[in-house]
């Protein structure tokens, strides 16, 4: 049997204000911090391939659910007033087919409890930027790589270079 593909789970706010960069951003501008954040996951749904799903704690009165960029597997959700990121996220993982694929990020180690009673994977904000600096790092060198062997082969008059 195949492996799930991993359905990462951030909690918004707790992880932006765990990130240094993000909590100062947020100090002048909430809406470009949350705007950083959701770059900075992006890389794990582009290039790793994950599931990504944003949580962020009250906002109007119903749940509101954004695909990003069109991508039926990538959302910001935004919970409606009176519930928590910790309760939508806790729910997702509880009712999800392989619980064992999702990864939660917080530094809440009460919902890290909860997530792993209910089978899901925990990591730390700071653990979920270290994951994505290393995506971000080996995918650069990848396009570095292609971008010279393009270049090699069209000097060497081999014409276009194939993608």
């Amino acid at each position: 049997m195949e492996k799930a593909r991993t359905h990462l789970l951030v909690d918004g706010s707790n992880v932006l204000q765990a990130w240094p960069e993000t909590r100062a951003l947020a100090r002048r501008n909430r809406e470009a911090a949350k705007a950083l954040l959701m770059r900075r996951v992006a890389i794990l749904h582009d290039h790793a391939g994950w599931r990504v799903t944003v949580v962020f704690d009250g906002r109007g009165s119903e749940l509101h659910v954004e695909a990003v960029g069109g991508a039926a597997d990538f959302a910001c959700v935004h919970t409606p007033a009176g519930a928590t990121a910790d309760d939508v996220i806790e729910r997702l993982v509880a009712r999800a087919a392989e619980p064992g694929a999702c990864l939660v990020a917080t530094a809440d180690q009460a919902e890290r409890a909860t997530v792993e009673a209910a089978g899901g994977a925990w990591c730390p904000p700071e653990d979920l930027a270290r994951r994505i600096d290393i995506m971000d790092t080996g995918q650069s060198r990848r396009i570095g790589r292609a971008n010279a062997d393009a270049e090699r082969r069209w000097r060497a008059g081999e014409g276009e270079a194939a993608p």
